[in-house]
């Protein structure tokens, strides 16, 4: 047997323990990254700016986002044309608490429509940002709602039809990050020793220009320049004693497979869909697009590591990659110990004959072989259901994400997902030849006329057909609700 074969029956059966749910898949046609410049990993780490308004009388918090295009030096001494929130590449981070009232003022000033989607975030699918809500050129939208989920780390990035793989490899995304009312115990100086990372490959022209197109190939672009928050080999100074890293796997189709140089142990406290109900040590974490994490990093006085992914012979993850070099000072500040228990979030339990469903993921044939129509609605939930959804992958490499829930992963081929994958969840990677089951749990916004989406997170796989639409109803009028949409967004 091949180590990529291996690779994937020991993914599919979870015996890769807390390396998350990597996996092997078919034979990789593409053309495989080279070997990497050498590195000096010198830049000062680029943090996002904060925004984190007032709130108002009323409880409300509100944002302003600008879609713009502009020009970024990604790489040294040279110029790209890059798209980004308030800025020239990537955007801000939103920070809000639960119970805030969100009011967004988002502007498009690009040369094309767009939509943000806010992937994570709980809420009304009229507000979800996806293919039914496109801002076209000198539009504004303003989407309001109530942030009502767990402490957790989310993002935001486009979600137009057939186009979100272009919009986000010109660089629109972001990081928004939601608090709860309990102190959780970790470390929380934004941008000191709580820091956002997102990770994004990319290919440059030798003029600096982005290469590649990200619909073409068998999964876009896996690009051979590693950027962190856009900046190229970056550097972060460490100034506490332990540091906790919010890690987006923000690439169109990469899968990170992190380690440390020096095989540093780290603890995984939270993933997407919130905090861990006990940290979870490791030293090597897979994350495929769409995914975040939260892991807690100790270092001792001039300590100097690098965060690296690594070949571990799935095709999405290939090549050996140097991320980020972490040097810290010789005086470190106190930082609080690892808490036993981040959060206590209650398991999702689906109740007796809960209510099945079955999704076939295909690249060419779409879902259970039906590309995307945005004119149709493939499911209809009662509001407040818990689920079982289960997801087979019979051909390449996908993964699969779910608009506006929370789900739990139940087993992967009938055996227990590994404890890094245990928590809440939004996106969870299919291994080749493999069901994973998911307890799914649905919210309570209801709303016969706009869908919510499910999807392959591969962005190519995504714009190429592989999505369908559901609407969560109140309970019991399922039967009676449409399916169809009155006003389909057209493909750009």
């Amino acid at each position: 047997m091949n180590r990529r074969n291996f690779l994937a029956l020991s993914a599919a059966s979870g015996l890769l323990g807390t390396a998350g749910l990597a996996a092997g898949c078919g034979p990789d046609t593409g053309r495989r990254p080279g070997p990497p410049p050498a590195l000096d990993l010198s830049a000062p780490l680029r943090i996002p700016p904060l925004l984190h308004p007032e709130r108002t009388a009323d409880g409300v918090r509100a944002f302003e986002l600008t879609l713009l295009a502009g020009r970024s030096e990604l790489l040294p001494g040279l110029q790209t044309d890059t798209w980004g929130f308030n800025g020239p590449f990537l955007g801000p981070t939103l920070r809000a608490g639960r119970g805030d009232r969100i009011a967004m003022t988002v502007r498009n000033t690009l040369p094309a429509a767009s939509t943000v989607h806010w992937h994570g975030v709980r809420l009304p699918a009229a507000m979800d940002g996806g293919p039914h809500q496109p801002i076209e050129p000198g539009a504004v939208w303003t989407p309001t709602w109530t942030l009502d989920q767990p402490a957790t780390t989310a993002w935001y990035h486009p979600h137009p039809h057939g186009a979100t793989a272009q919009h986000v490899y010109r660089g629109l995304a972001g990081m928004f990050l939601i608090d709860d009312a309990e102190d959780h115990g970790l470390p929380a100086q934004y941008g000191v020793d709580d820091v956002p990372l997102i990770l994004q490959d990319k290919k440059f022209t030798a003029d600096g220009a982005l290469d590649g197109d990200p619909l073409k190939g068998k999964y876009g672009i896996l690009g051979d320049r590693m950027l962190v928050n856009g900046t190229y080999q970056p550097r972060f100074a460490v100034s506490t004693e332990r540091v906790r890293l919010r890690l987006l796997n923000g690439s169109n189709a990469r899968m990170y497979h992190l380690v440390f140089d020096d095989r540093r142990p780290f603890q995984v406290v939270g993933n997407d869909g919130g905090l861990l109900g006990a940290p979870v040590e490791t030293t090597e974490l897979t994350l495929t697009p769409g995914e975040r994490a939260e892991v807690l990093v100790g270092f001792a006085p001039g300590d100097d590591a690098v965060l690296r992914t690594e070949d571990n012979g799935v095709d999405l993850a290939a090549g050996d990659f140097d991320l980020i070099r972490f040097t810290a000072a010789d005086r470190l500040q106190p930082s609080p110990t690892v808490p036993a228990r981040p959060a206590a979030l209650p398991p999702i339990v689906p109740p007796a004959g809960a209510t099945v469903r079955r999704f076939t993921l295909d690249a060419r044939n779409g879902i259970n072989g039906r590309p995307m129509d945005p004119a149709r609605i493939d499911e209809v939930v009662p509001a407040g259901a818990v689920e079982i959804w289960e997801v087979r992958n019979n051909a390449s490499s996908h993964n699969f994400h779910i608009h506006d829930v929370a789900f739990q992963v139940l087993d992967v081929n009938g055996h227990a997902p590994p404890a890094v994958a245990a928590g809440y969840k939004d996106t969870v990677f299919v291994p080749t030849g493999s069901t994973v089951r998911l307890a799914v749990q649905f919210g309570r916004d209801v709303d016969p006329t706009a869908p919510y989406m499910y999807h392959c997170h591969l962005l190519r796989h995504e714009d190429s057909g592989m999505m369908g639409q559901f609407l969560v109803v109140e309970p019991g009028t399922e039967d009676s609700a449409p399916r169809t949409v009155a006003t389909a967004p057209h493909r750009h």
